[in-house]
């Protein structure tokens, strides 16, 4: 399979994820400024949800742009990812309808941690496409940032039944750290 075919699939999905996502998203039934402070909570979370689904998208649009070979197990990689980032919407209606409850906080923590493993696990399976010396396996086996992240999300989840502020904070804090795409992965796309 050619990787503009796997792209356009994926784009497709990402697309329709942040659809359902605002369609979930219901407007208040006044028209007074004060009517929209009952659906902060619902707005926040979809502003995170809809960063996150864009910061993906961008870091599999360079992830793709780098890759030469698609392979049977990088085609199963991505499906497991579009899997985990299709669960957003749910995870973001339950986070927002229910004004950032412990067990919803947890759940859209453990929803966003499976998804940056899913996205590893398609790095992973680019690589053993590629070869261990090819360039976007150098590119791709020292993340920082993915380190960071799995650690940030894996501290988020328990902290939630506790106090939901840090665990909010660090999904912010991911969010913000993979804003800006990993500089590797851009010169990789360059050569």
């Amino acid at each position: 399979m050619k990787k503009g075919r796997l792209e356009a699939f994926s784009d497709g999905v990402m697309a329709i994820i942040i659809t359902i996502m605002v369609l979930e998203m219901k407007p208040p039934k006044q028209t007074a400024l004060s009517a929209l402070l009952p659906v902060l909570p619902v707005f926040l979370s979809y502003v995170l949800s809809f960063v996150y689904v864009a910061i993906y998208w961008v870091n599999h649009h360079h992830l793709l742009q780098a890759t030469r070979r698609i392979s049977t197990a990088v085609l199963w990689a991505n499906m497991h990812l579009l899997f985990w980032l299709s669960l957003i919407p749910f995870v973001t209606g339950w986070l927002g309808e229910n004004h950032l409850e412990p067990v919803p906080v947890a759940f859209y923590g453990g929803v966003l941690f499976m998804t940056a493993v899913a996205f590893r696990i398609l790095e992973r399976a680019l690589i053993r496409s590629h070869g261990a010396g090819a360039p976007i396996a150098n590119t791709l086996n020292n993340s920082r940032k993915e380190r960071v992240s799995i650690v940030l999300y894996l501290f988020s989840i328990p902290v939630a039944f506790f106090h939901i502020a840090p665990s909010i904070a660090c999904y912010v804090i991911v969010a913000v750290i993979w804003f800006i795409p990993s500089k590797g992965l851009e010169k990789a796309v360059e050569k």
